[in-house]
């Protein structure tokens, strides 16, 4: 109601405005006498009183007689209130207002020039007999009305100018325009982007295809693996390694932010995907997902991929501070995907601040908590007795200073340390399983998303006894990381703008999980073997990647280009395979080799890129991957 009431106010203004910018014109065409267009303008100070006084007549011919027009009448205008009245354009009230108004102040300027006259004083000379009687006002009181030549061009630029100036004023007051936009509407601000992309998959000859490469994230997600059927002979689920593959994938993001003012800021966005995978909102045209959407043109599934609240504090120059509550961006400076792949998502808290110490150099920080798996209430949900529960998380923190070293020289670097809590796999305790949907104490440490390339271990401690013929059948199992992870990661990105609007810059990231265990791996790996099944442990704890990159550090306008080069070696373990780049070699660890690619904006909302990535596999049965992409994507 309070909206309704504010809009109608605004409307009666721009009402007002109108009638009074009418009644003005109207006025001035009634009063200005009409003159030839070679007469003379009055002689300034002279009144209209005067020059209605005749002349002594002039020797030669007569003079032609002045011509005038009468002034306004009452009836005049309030006939044109009426008549706006009845055409809806304005209310009975708000006609009697302007009229009192105009009345008011009308008598205002009367007494105004009256005053004016007396301190000049100046007398109005009476009319001599047959001589015409001077203009007067429509209230009769006898003044005098000055009145002044203006053509007929000076009162059309007036007009356009009048006009120009009372449409800018509703427009930027928003009287009633239908243009216009309600305040709280300029808070909102949308984002989006539509990529369409070709993707081949291409497997060299050589890859292994004896079923060394265990999907361990199909087997989680599903029913737990029987693994007495192994020697039946059966195989587990494994990865394709042999089969090319091409495919049309969409990505469509929307976004919307809005300012709550205060330094509040609220959003949230939806996107595609063939699954709810943390890494990529990618849908392959065709394929349903485990949901059923998808495939022979049905109808594809939205996900909800970002919804946070947002406190910005110090804007200043030289300051700043961001917390971030909710499912956000991901807040910690990384210039590779080594680590975390750009499409992931960061759940939790997340603190962030800048400092301007001087012109060149300026130190920054992120500390924040973020919860990555916590067990179902009910778990398990076939028993009486609950199972507690498996909370997993991320406690990351990261220090860097960006450093302007000369004119044409920026470096920024830091240095980060993230600690999974609880991500590892535990044994759990002695049980034999009647059915495949039996649970065990510790089905909740496996995780519940990955990609490949981390070393597994069995989580239940199955007991052989007579239910399960002693090993022979019922052996329904499941697997969980063989390792804790604690990364230790340094990230750096060097930047020369001398060939300025062109930059050159070098990126690259190192990390360590310090908490790798070799012994514990030799002792409950399941992949990543030497010589397969049996083999000792060959996996590793480190990784790095560089990468060149020239052009435009971003694309802004139409033919703005960059291109990239780079490397990559990931071991198997260095970090959680679930959170890492999804399209280098398939997506994963324990792996290594090169990228090249490119992209250029095509118009001034669309690019083009393309990618060639080639990878091979670092430890483990021999596996090879190349990739390749051609992007177009819509941004607005």
């Amino acid at each position: 109601m309070k909206n309704h009431s504010h809009s109608r106010r605004k409307t009666n203004i721009f009402h007002q405005r109108f009638v009074l910018l009418a009644l003005s014109w109207c006025c001035i065409a009634a009063v200005l006498p009409v003159r030839a267009a070679d007469e003379a303008t009055l002689p300034a100070g002279t009144s209209s009183a005067a020059a209605s006084e005749p002349e002594a007549p002039p020797s030669g011919p007569p003079a032609a007689a002045p011509v005038s027009t009468a002034a306004p009448t009452e009836n005049v205008v309030v006939n044109l209130i009426n008549l706006m009245v009845k055409r809806g354009l304005l209310l009975p009230q708000d006609a009697e207002n302007l009229v009192a108004q105009a009345e008011t102040e009308a008598a205002a300027a009367r007494e105004k020039q009256v005053l004016a006259q007396a301190q000049a004083g100046a007398a109005k000379p009476a009319p001599a007999a047959g001589q015409p009687v001077s203009e007067q006002s429509a209230s009769g009181s006898g003044e005098d009305v000055r009145v002044t030549y203006v053509p007929e061009f000076i009162k059309d630029e007036m007009r356009d100018q009048i006009k120009q100036d009372v449409l800018a004023q509703a427009r930027e007051e928003n009287w009633a325009a239908p243009r216009s936009f309600p305040e709280w509407a300029k808070h909102f601000r949308f984002n989006g982007d539509v990529r369409m992309r070709y993707e081949g998959d291409m497997y060299p000859q050589g890859n292994d295809t004896t079923g060394g490469l265990i999907d361990f994230n199909a087997i989680n997600k599903g029913s737990p693996f029987d693994t007495s059927a192994v020697s039946n002979p059966a195989f587990f689920p494994t990865y394709n390694a042999d089969q090319d593959r091409n495919r049309i994938r969409l990505r469509a993001r929307f976004g919307m932010e809005v300012d709550l003012t205060n330094g509040f800021t609220t959003g949230l966005r939806v996107a595609t995907g063939e699954t709810n995978s943390p890494t990529s909102q990618n849908q392959s045209f065709g394929l349903p997902n485990a949901g059923g959407q998808g495939g022979d043109f049905s109808n594809y599934a939205i996900w909800l991929d970002r919804g946070f609240i947002k406190y910005e504090t110090g804007g200043q120059p030289d300051k700043k501070l961001a917390v971030n509550l909710g499912r956000f961006d991901n807040p910690f400076f990384s210039p590779s995907q080594l680590v975390w792949d750009s499409d992931l998502a960061f759940d939790g808290l997340a603190v962030q601040g800048r400092y301007q110490a001087s012109e060149s150099l300026a130190p920054f920080g992120t500390i924040g908590g973020f919860p990555i798996f916590n067990t179902d209430l009910n778990f398990a949900s076939n028993q009486p007795q609950k199972f507690r529960s498996e909370d997993k998380w991320l406690l990351g923190a990261q220090g860097g200073v960006e450093w302007k070293i000369s004119k044409d020289f920026t470096l920024k670097t830091a240095a980060a340390f993230y600690d999974f809590e609880n991500i590892e796999g535990r044994l759990s305790s002695p049980k034999a399983p009647l059915t495949s949907s039996d649970a065990f104490d510790t089905d909740g440490t496996r995780p519940s998303f990955a990609q490949k390339g981390n070393t597994y271990m069995a989580l239940r401690n199955i007991v052989p006894d007579a239910y399960n013929s002693f090993g022979t059948q019922n052996m329904f199992q499941y697997y969980g990381l063989a390792t804790p992870f604690k990364d230790l990661v340094l990230s750096s990105r060097l930047d020369y703008s001398g060939f300025d609007p062109l930059h050159v810059w070098l990126s690259g990231e190192y990390v360590k999980n310090v908490a790798f265990d070799r012994a514990r791996l030799n002792a409950f790996a399941q992949n990543n073997l030497n010589g397969g099944p049996g083999g000792s442990y060959a996996g590793g704890d480190s990784g790095w990647t560089a990468a060149l990159n020239f052009g435009s550090v971003a694309l802004q306008k139409r033919w703005d280009w960059n291109a990239n080069f780079g490397y990559k070696r990931v071991e198997s373990d260095a970090v959680v395979d679930g959170f890492t780049d999804s399209d280098f070699g398939g997506g994963g660890t324990n792996l290594q080799g090169y990228s090249v690619g490119g992209n250029v904006m095509i118009s001034p909302h669309i690019t083009a890129g393309l990618n060639w990535m080639s990878a091979t596999s670092v430890a483990g049965p021999t596996f090879g991957e190349d990739v390749f992409q051609f992007d177009i994507n819509a941004k607005f």
